[in-house]
């Protein structure tokens, strides 16, 4: 057994390891909706999904109370349902760059494991994913 199957197993993660990403297209079509109706404010949500057989698959967004403006949002996580399968975040940043900003990767590595940024001109080209440590990652629409 690998050391990183054995740590997985006995940490409980070994259900949250994955090699690919599927996005359901209407997850995609709602990110991309809901940041154009921000705009000019951030807009944020909590990604919904779970692993079966290596994949983790993305299949709606989970919304809390967030505060949003021009400079960023804060979520009020501690107001999640237990009963969520949340597995990351997406937010949309007002403007050309979806990298991730400092107060961003601190919310990547505290909240989830697959992230999502959008930026203007808000459409399936302008998303990037990211994992919790910040490093790009890729994902496939489905």
């Amino acid at each position: 057994m690998k050391l990183n199957n054995l740590l997985g197993k006995l940490l409980g993660t070994s259900k949250y390891q994955f090699e690919e990403v599927h996005v359901e297209s209407q997850v995609i079509d709602e990110i991309i909706n809901i940041s154009k109706e921000a705009y000019p404010n951030e807009f944020m949500a909590l990604l919904e999904g779970k692993v079966k057989e290596k994949i983790l698959k993305i299949t709606g967004l989970v919304f809390l109370p967030v505060e949003t403006s021009q400079e960023g949002a804060v979520m009020q996580v501690f107001m999640q349902p237990l009963s969520t399968n949340s597995v990351g975040s997406v937010h949309s940043h007002p403007g050309p760059s979806a990298s991730p900003s400092d107060a961003d990767l601190n919310f990547f590595a505290s909240k989830g494991f697959f992230h999502m940024i959008i930026a203007e001109p808000y459409d399936r080209e302008s998303i990037r994913a990211y994992d919790s440590f910040g490093n790009m990652a890729d994902y496939r629409i489905i």
